[in-house]
This record gives C-alpha cells, sequence and structure tokens, in this order.
C-alpha cells in the first residue's frame, strides 16, 4: 500500500450544502454594499458538514435519503449558520426562514464515503459559541485516535 493511500474510513459522512440562485441573490444585497458574486463561484467552496452515516448495505439511495431527512429536521440550524457566516447582523436576514425556503435556497449533496488522508491525529478546535454548550464534544484540544 502506497503511504498516501487513504488510510481509514471515517464513521461519519458528509453534507454539502450547494447554493441555489435565491441565496446567491439575497447575498449580493445583503450588509451596506452590494457585492456581485455568481452562483458558480459561491458553490467552488461550499460549505460541507461531517453528519452520521446513512449508507445502507442494500441500497445506497436509502442513505441518500434519509441523510436529506436528517438535515431536513435540522435545517434552522444549517440555514442560520450560512446566513451568519454570511452576514452577523441577524436584523439583515430575511424574515420567516422556513424548510420551504431552505429548500429554494439550497441543495444537499450527500457524500457517504470519508477517508482520512492525513498522517496527524484529528484536533478538535475550541468553540466559544454558548449555543454550542448544549452539544456533547470532548473538551477543547481533544485529540481524537
Amino acid at each position: 500500500m502506497n503511504n498516501d493511500s487513504p488510510r481509514f474510513q471515517l464513521n461519519r459522512a458528509v453534507i454539502i450544502l450547494r447554493y441555489k440562485q435565491p441565496y446567491i441573490d439575497w447575498v449580493k444585497t445583503a450588509g451596506p454594499s452590494p457585492i456581485e458574486i455568481s452562483l458558480e463561484d459561491a458553490n467552488d467552496d461550499s460549505e460541507a458538514f461531517l453528519v452520521p452515516d446513512y449508507e445502507s448495505s442494500v441500497d445506497p439511495i436509502d442513505g441518500t435519503e434519509d441523510a436529506i431527512q436528517w438535515v431536513e429536521k435540522r435545517w434552522r440550524v444549517f440555514f442560520e449558520y450560512v446566513l451568519g457566516s454570511w452576514m452577523l447582523d441577524e436584523s439583515e436576514w430575511p424574515k420567516n426562514l422556513t424548510l420551504k425556503m431552505f429548500r429554494e435556497w439550497f441543495d444537499v449533496e450527500y457524500k457517504s464515503m470519508v477517508w482520512d488522508m492525513g498522517k496527524e491525529p484529528f484536533v478538535i478546535e475550541e468553540w466559544t459559541d454558548d449555543e454550542l454548550d448544549e452539544v456533547d464534544l470532548p473538551d477543547s484540544g481533544s485529540v481524537l485516535h
């Protein structure tokens, strides 16, 4: 085996949020100074999240559907995270966020195979956001083996 070969498969999957035109239209006008960005440019480096693995040994399509359902149960968390990564001032966000709006603004792409290509152990960085107090994460700076 080549030393650069994938070494470990993680027990996680990846969700990638792909922006749709309504999100780009909002980004172009949000905030004090308008910007020009294309849908293609915005999706060059989309948001990606490690999530539970929903791969089905019988039918990989089932894993995708389960993962999308998992995301849609948490649609507000994802929506607010992406909006907040662009605009911290929540008063500038669209009003009345809904699951329907989430579906209109984002496509959810699911990747069931996540391979670790690195040789160094995982390090979990510290987050100070009060909302993360409710999440059961290992201590900051913890190394995962």
